[in-house]
């Protein structure tokens, strides 16, 4: 199963969205049908771009817990500031895909920033 989490500012676009998907894909070698899940904290999911995007997709949109974040947030590699200050975590776009993919899940790479948009791409074999 492969997941993009997303992080972002408020009032995205879906293409904005899309646009940090594809990156991710691209930079990952993965062909888009192989997406699985779109998985964003709690607070962004009624973000109309990424309910948009996951709908676009056909994927679903998985809404983590602060919890469940912060514990993901172990596994996570880059820091971001802004993603400490926000949501306390390291990288959001990474903390959502690896808490998404379950407990054994593993980043493909470190996020991908398409203007103010994040995705990272974790591959695991359950969801939560």
């Amino acid at each position: 199963m492969i997941v993009a989490g997303i992080g972002c500012r408020k009032a995205i676009l879906a293409a904005q969205v899309e646009s940090a998907i594809e990156a991710a894909l691209r930079h990952n070698q993965i062909d888009g049908h192989q997406l699985d899940v779109i998985a964003v904290p709690a607070v962004k999911g009624t973000e109309a771009g990424i309910v948009e995007a996951a709908a676009a997709r056909g994927v679903l949109l998985v809404l983590i817990t602060p919890t469940a974040l912060e514990e993901a947030d172990l596994r996570t590699v880059t820091r971001s500031a802004r993603s400490m200050d926000t949501l306390n975590v390291q990288s959001v776009a990474e903390a959502a895909a690896l808490a998404a993919a379950g407990p054994n899940s593993r980043l493909l790479a470190p996020r991908v920033v398409v203007g103010p948009v994040t995705c990272a791409l974790a591959e695991g074999d359950e969801l939560q």
